[in-house]
């Protein structure tokens, strides 16, 4: 389910005569999923003034933004902001494990976040790990051929019009089951093996993480695409 909403902002001086407003695009897409889990899409539209107008964001966090050269990370980070507060209730604060894993530093609910120039996702649950990943199907993935595909995966890949847009797909499930397990010095063609599958507009994927120790872990994965965008996540 894909929807929108428009937020309006009236600002006015202290005598109470009317000075501008702002009128933003806010929430892309809000699903509750049968696992419980719960994934919001922010479309970026807004100016860095906009989404610091638009969002209020605890004072430690929006210095860490600000420490950001580039604009366009600024904007992304300063959306995940503004989705979080659409999100919960609640003001929520946002921090980093060491590995760069985020928590919520009051609330056990756990959270994965995942930002592009365009848009920016967050997946929620109350007691299961997450992962999410989205990508920019503008992007070239030539490159994931040769550093994150098994030679099982590469032999399951197809020779098309569809073969980028499906080496996307893998990058996304690779990077989504990374963040859900956490752990450093991952080899995404050794450790983590997606099944072969079919390239639609949404899906599911099985895939296998192999530890270190050679123990296995299995997940199944969801997938949409929208927009020239594909996002991949998965619960459990």
């Amino acid at each position: 389910m894909v929807c929108t909403h428009r937020i309006v902002i009236y600002r006015y001086s202290e005598s109470g005569h009317f000075i501008e407003h702002f009128n933003y695009m806010a929430l892309y897409l809000r699903k509750k999923l049968d696992n419980k889990a719960e994934i919001a899409v922010w479309q970026v539209t807004e100016t860095e003034e906009e989404l610091m107008n638009l969002t209020s964001v605890p004072t430690d966090e929006l210095e860490e933004i600000m420490l950001f050269r580039s604009e366009s990370q600024r904007r992304q980070k300063l959306a995940v902001r503004a989705l979080i507060n659409e999100v919960f209730e609640e003001k929520m604060y946002l921090n980093h494990h060491d590995n760069g894993k985020p928590y919520l530093e009051n609330c056990a609910t756990t959270i994965s976040i995942t930002h592009t120039e365009k848009y920016v996702a967050i997946i929620i649950h109350d007691d299961e790990e997450v992962g999410i990943d989205i990508e920019s199907l503008d992007r070239n993935f030539a490159a994931v051929e040769k550093k994150a595909l098994s030679e099982d995966e590469i032999e399951d890949l197809e020779d098309d019009d569809k073969k980028n847009e499906q080496l996307a797909i893998y990058w996304c499930a690779k990077e989504a089951i990374f963040k859900r397990m956490s752990q450093n010095r991952v080899d995404f063609a050794e450790q983590i093996e997606v099944e072969k599958f079919n390239v639609r507009k949404e899906g599911e994927l099985e895939a296998t993480f192999i530890h270190k120790d050679e123990y296995e872990e299995d997940f199944e994965l969801e997938y949409i695409t929208f927009d020239r965008h594909v996002l991949v996540w998965l619960v459990g």
